[in-house]
C-alpha cells in the first residue's frame, strides 16, 4: 500500500487575550461618588479595575 502524505498544518494567528468583562478592556470602571449624610449621588469618577487591576485582559482561572 502506499503511505498517506499529510500536508504540514499552517501556523495560526496568535489568539488575542479575553477582554475583562466588568471593564471590556479598559482597565477603568465608573464608581459613584456619593456626599451627604443621605448619601446622595453628586456624580462619578474613574477607578481601577479590581477583576483585571487595570490590565484590561481577562484573567485566568
Amino acid at each position: 500500500m502506499a503511505t498517506k502524505r499529510t500536508t504540514p498544518k499552517k501556523a495560526s494567528a496568535p489568539d488575542e487575550p479575553m477582554k475583562c468583562p466588568p471593564c471590556g478592556g479598559t482597565g477603568t470602571v465608573a464608581a459613584t461618588v456619593r456626599v451627604g449624610r443621605k448619601r446622595r449621588p453628586v456624580g462619578q469618577q474613574d477607578g481601577l479595575c479590581l477583576n483585571c487591576f487595570g490590565t484590561g485582559t481577562n484573567p485566568e482561572p
